[in-house]
């Protein structure tokens, strides 16, 4: 059964290989992205050309959401699944970062989620159905150093998602938590840098680290062809693909050892959310009530 799918930060990384799994799949696609007539114009003709609406979207803009989620819905005849994919990386000692750099990450990676889903969910509570898709990640769920901020902002969105989850089960509404691991997608490449360099300074040598760390991953990925970000657009269309109420809050997808850890962390945590959810006598929000 195909979906109207709108799909945020489509225009690099795993949002594109997304785009065009879907899309083969016979879902209907708009593809959100910023500046569609600049530098992202190739990306959105490709898309365009395989049959995706592009729809111009700055998630970190309120006019600019509500347009383009008025303008995916008018182009889909509504919208069925969102997949919030549209985020941004960092590397650096995590002191170096500014309080203004913080509030740029997590404009993207938080409240950009937040801003989107209010647009779309009073419709949704109205039909109670709707299936939401929040793009994690492994460092969601555990840290690293030299990510700090981006660590910080994926566990705000994990805690989001799991509340979305509980307030709107009674809705009809579904809410999946997909977490990869680190891939060599475009994402890696245009990580943010800290803004105050100079903090840096009073490491001595743990100033280079970050780099120095990036540039052995790098390598690692380079090694092991398995971590294919393509798995990543595959474990989202297989999760469309799945019937209401079956699907997983959670989804792993890595290949490098660390997902393994991640499912044992995140069976233990549902464990303790089911039975504090019982504790409670609200056992009943953590499934979808079909309408």
């Amino acid at each position: 059964m195909s979906s109207k799918i709108l799909l945020t930060g489509a225009s690099g990384g795993f949002g594109r290989l997304m785009a065009q799994t879907l899309l083969a799949a016979g879902h209907g696609v708009a593809a959100a992205m910023r500046d569609v007539a600049g530098r992202n114009r190739e990306t959105a003709n490709a898309l365009a050309a395989s049959g995706a609406q592009v729809v111009e979207m700055d998630v970190c803009d309120d006019a600019s959401v509500a347009a383009g989620v008025a303008l995916a819905s008018s182009k889909l005849g509504g919208v069925d699944v969102v997949i919030h994919n549209a985020g941004i990386g960092v590397i650096g000692l995590q002191e170096a970062f500014t309080a203004d750099d913080l509030k740029r990450l997590f404009d993207v990676n938080l409240f950009g989620v937040h801003r989107v889903n209010r647009a779309l969910l009073p419709s949704w509570r109205t039909r109670r159905s709707g299936l939401m898709v929040n793009v994690s990640s492994l460092l969601g769920r555990i840290t690293m150093p030299f990510y700090g901020p981006y660590n910080a902002s994926k566990w705000a969105l994990e805690a989001l998602s799991e509340n979305y989850r509980s307030e709107l089960s009674g809705f009809g509404i579904e809410v999946c938590i997909v977490e990869p691991g680190g891939y060599a997608t475009s994402f890696i490449h245009n990580l943010m840098q800290p803004s105050d360099a100079a903090r840096t300074q009073g490491y001595g040598e743990m100033a280079t680290a970050p780099q120095a760390f990036l540039e052995g991953f790098e390598r690692i990925l380079a090694a092991t062809p398995a971590q294919d970000p393509q798995r990543v657009a595959d474990a989202v269309a297989g999760l469309v693909a799945m019937p209401a109420g079956q699907r997983p809050l959670r989804t792993t997808v890595d290949s490098l050892g660390m997902g393994a850890a991640v499912d044992a962390y995140n069976q233990a945590l549902a464990t303790v959310t089911q039975g504090l959810y019982r504790n409670m006598g609200i056992e009943n929000m953590l499934s979808v009530q079909a309408r």
